[in-house]
């Protein structure tokens, strides 16, 4: 017996390599050094640091992966692991410099794998990271023919005197929300309970979606904020935190920017709901506290700044092409967000 028989094909394995070379070696950014094949990914610090911190971060997409497994497909998938690293790493100031993916499989499909790792490439262009490595593993028996899994893990850099640590924010502060692109990646397990047990289906069509299949819907990728938050405190703007809406929402992950003593009043009222949550919450007849503890409801990332910039700061946004929204307040408290009714 041979490797191969086992269900391990090495030569498919190298010619995988080759097939996504050209596209990850496109992300390189100056300070990469080597190519892809090492054993390790060289990465030279940037220059005009004096006290330079490195930022980690590490992320999945969920079951997010089984959506696209079951309508076959995958080409934004990449760009959502990406996102749900690089707006992490983001919110202490810190700017993405390189990421590492991992993708696990049962049988090695290169198309089907190649368009992960496009996706992922795509997410670290528009991050300005570069994709200096990953690993991709086949594991017959362990995954089903056609499933896989993938993590991705992000490193940034951020002058230590700059780091945004919620020591920075005061009471008065005001809270800007930044659009989200949907559902982004969290919250797919209820997703998908819903979809059963009503008996629906991926390419259905509900009148809420206008038109759209709830496929095409729940597969949007994950907005990625990197850019236009990096110009805007490039260019001077005065972001006392930030936070990523990830999973727990707002509840959760809002307050993480916060000091002990501080905690934030939002009006749901004041931005979009996007239809794909309204269709969420009267199928799966969820009320608005779960949603708001399950979804980010529309806004993907918070930057708090003081009251008298957050006209400017809805203004700047909405020229970067992020549609913005001025949803709260920094008030006295014990580090929670509190919904007005």
């Amino acid at each position: 017996m041979d490797y191969r028989e086992a269900g391990v094909d090495i030569q498919e394995g190298r010619s995988f390599v080759e097939k996504i070379r050209q596209g990850v070696e496109s992300t390189y950014r100056r300070e990469v050094l080597g190519g892809l094949g090492s054993f390790g990914g060289y990465f030279e610090l940037p220059q005009g640091y004096q006290n330079p911190v490195l930022v980690s971060g590490t992320d999945g997409v969920g079951t997010k992966l089984k959506i696209a497994q079951a309508l076959n497909q995958h080409q934004t998938i990449g760009i959502d692991l990406v996102a749900m690293c690089v707006n992490d790493v983001l919110t202490c100031g810190a700017e993405p410099l390189f990421f590492l993916d991992y993708l696990a499989t049962g049988k090695l499909n290169p198309q089907q794998l190649s368009d992960v790792v496009q996706g992922i490439v795509e997410g670290c262009r528009l991050s300005g990271c570069a994709l200096l490595g990953g690993e991709t593993a086949e594991m017959p028996g362990f995954y089903q023919v056609g499933e896989y899994d993938v993590a991705g893990f992000c490193v940034g850099i951020v002058e230590k005197s700059k780091i945004l640590d919620g020591s920075q924010v005061n009471i008065g502060d005001v809270a800007i929300g930044l659009a989200s692109s949907g559902v982004h990646s969290n919250g797919f397990s209820l997703i998908r309970k819903i979809v059963e047990v009503n008996g629906l289906d991926w390419s259905d069509r509900p009148d809420l979606l206008q038109g759209q299949t709830l496929g095409e819907v729940l597969l949007t990728p994950t907005q990625l904020y990197v850019k236009p938050i990096l110009n805007a405190l490039n260019s001077g703007m005065d972001i006392h935190a930030m936070a990523h809406i990830t999973g727990g929402g707002l509840p959760e992950n809002l307050p993480r920017c916060l000091s002990k003593e501080q905690s934030v009043v939002i009006n749901s009222k004041n931005w979009n709901i996007l239809p794909i949550f309204n269709w969420i919450s009267q199928t799966g007849q969820i009320d608005q506290p779960n949603l708001l503890e399950t979804f980010n409801m529309g806004i993907g990332f918070v930057v708090i700044v003081p009251s008298q910039q957050a006209q400017s700061t809805l203004s700047w946004f909405e020229t970067q092409g992020i549609s913005a929204y001025q949803i709260g307040q920094v008030i006295e408290g014990t580090r929670k967000v509190i919904f007005e009714s």
